[in-house]
């Protein structure tokens, strides 16, 4: 089976956002550029801990390599809706993120979520092993991206922005409500 690597290095656009209503939303990283467009969808809880992780590996290059950040941004930067078509390439189920020092770049890169684990056939012959049934990886789709730290900046203020404009949370349980309110676990049920 081919797989595809989809390389922007560097894109014009790289962004995290949505399609759908609050509670009912799919998030998406989309990267355009070189008359491509890839939206490949994720989680929401990995688009918050993208966000996170980035902030640190910034942190990080600068206190051990001395990569130069800019400040935080001051600019609302890009708050235009994903790109269409939204075609899904891949659900991820893993994110990379590296630092190339030389060039003082962020590669980030999104996996495709494999199959459920593959069938072991269970055989008396154990000799019978391949180095790329030792790398399952190898055969998933990818979205690698290499961006400036700027430009990291502006995607992980924009990640948060689209984290942060669902369904505000509940005050006693902290899970999501719903415009007609939720069952409270801390109410004992009742409607809230």
């Amino acid at each position: 089976m081919t797989h595809q690597v989809h390389a922007f290095e560097p894109p014009e656009r790289f962004v995290a956002g949505t399609v759908g209503p609050p509670g009912e939303r799919t998030f998406f990283l989309q990267a355009r550029g070189g008359g491509r467009l890839v939206s490949v969808a994720l989680e929401k809880v990995q688009v918050s801990l993208l966000a996170e992780k980035l902030e640190e590996l910034l942190t990080e290059a600068q206190r051990r390599f001395g990569v130069q950040l800019p400040e935080a941004a001051v600019s609302t930067g890009d708050n235009d809706p994903l790109d269409t078509p939204v075609d899904e390439e891949f659900r991820v189920g893993t994110l990379g993120l590296a630092v190339d020092v030389d060039t003082a770049t962020v590669v980030i890169e999104a996996i495709a979520a494999g199959e459920a684990e593959a069938e072991v056939e269970l055989g008396d012959d154990e000799t019978d092993t391949d180095d790329e049934d030792e790398e399952p990886d190898e055969d998933l789709d990818r979205l690698r991206v290499r961006l400036t730290p700027e430009a990291t900046r502006e995607f992980i203020e924009r990640a948060r922005r689209v984290v942060n404009a669902g369904r505000p949370p509940c005050p006693l349980c902290g899970q999501p409500l719903d415009p007609a309110g939720h069952l409270c676990p801390r109410h004992n049920g009742y409607h809230r």
